[in-house]
């Protein structure tokens, strides 16, 4: 693996993320809780990224080494230690969780014709689109070599039907971009299979390999699934804020791309309540049509603020983050049941 790559890997893990906010605190916590098993899952990371196709690992080193806090398998490895697992299975799967993600971005930002992720170029800004795709399939099968060295065909499940719902909520949203028709309903499908499936299944991998009760299992199934939504509903409001800098991505993006997310879906029921033929001819022309001028994000974010969208979309996320610390109730209070209580509060108060 290219030197450089590794480093900034390293790097990225070893970070610790400024306490200016709550959010970032809540990272803290969740990070130091785990911070031994986080360093093995990258390790993992690391060595099964490796092949003898030199463009491999340069490609997925470049987005790994970018990829944010590792949450997901963070929750699988403090998931595992609520439900009391003393062994090392969950590294593994820890880090097939991460391959699984990885994978999906790499789709994602060839689907999206995305330039950047983070501040950084993309992978198939910098290597094209075709390697990014055939790395992301090289990376969803280590992902599977991960889940079947466990040997539990309840892990392969899981993990396996996560893959398919992801799979199919990436296809939903795309089938739901520039149609105003798409309602909330809709929307929720599509963010609950491309985002949160996943977290849920990470959740839910701490219950089944410390072979805890089936309700225990559910409940971090549950705690995972709101969470994921919450975790999304946030990124999607980003995109209207000036916090997105922030995260390294230009405001309006899924705007540009005609993307039906809550906001947009929320200021198209008020204009269409209220009957206002000129919002509803500018929501046609720019999302459907996707014929957009400069100024057309201010005037998008305008109405949005006119018809408390954003805050409205926000105050559905809290009640997501309260489900998902309501879901953790069976369990009894220790510093792994406040860790991930501190994930949900990270998840809407993000301003990395």
């Amino acid at each position: 693996m290219n030197v450089a790559i590794a480093a900034d890997v390293k790097a990225d893990q070893s970070a610790t993320p400024s306490k200016n906010s709550q959010a970032q605190n809540g990272m803290d916590v969740l990070l130091d809780l785990v911070s031994d098993d986080l360093k093995a899952v990258n390790a993992l990371i690391m060595k099964h990224m490796q092949s003898d196709v030199v463009l491999i690992p340069q490609l997925a080193g470049h987005l790994i080494a970018a990829g944010g806090k590792r949450l997901r398998p963070l929750l699988t490895l403090a998931s595992s230690r609520l439900c009391g697992y003393k062994g090392d299975r969950h590294l593994g799967l820890a880090a097939c969780i991460e391959f699984i993600h990885t994978a999906t971005l790499l789709h994602d930002d060839v689907v999206d014709e995305s330039d950047l992720r983070r501040g950084r170029d993309t992978a198939n800004a910098l290597f094209g689109n075709k390697p990014s795709v055939l790395v992301g399939d090289f990376l969803f099968s280590r992902a599977f070599q991960l889940m079947s060295r466990d040997s539990s065909l309840e892990v392969i499940r899981i993990l396996s039907d996560a893959s398919a719902v992801i799979a199919e909520g990436e296809v939903q949203q795309l089938m739901t971009s520039n149609d105003l028709e798409t309602d909330r309903d809709a929307y929720l499908k599509v963010i609950s299979g491309k985002t949160a499936v996943l977290f849920a299944a990470s959740c839910q991998l701490g219950a089944v390999v410390a072979d805890r009760p089936q309700n225990e299992a559910d409940a971090l199934e549950a705690y995972g699934q709101y969470l994921g939504i919450a975790f999304q509903l946030v990124d999607d409001i980003l995109d209207y804020s000036a916090k997105q800098a922030a995260l390294g991505k230009t405001v309006g993006d899924d705007f540009r791309e005609g993307k039906m997310t809550l906001p947009i879906i929320l200021a198209y029921e008020k204009a269409t309540a209220g009957n206002n033929a000129e919002e509803l001819a500018f929501w046609k022309r720019v999302i459907e049509e996707l014929d957009q001028s400069d100024r057309d994000l201010d005037h998008a974010i305008a109405l949005m603020h006119k018809h408390n969208a954003l805050e409205d979309s926000m105050s559905l996320a809290r009640e997501y983050v309260q489900k998902a610390i309501d879901a953790l109730a069976i369990f009894p209070d220790s510093p792994e049941k406040n860790a991930l209580v501190k994930a949900v509060e990270f998840s809407i108060s993000r301003e990395f």
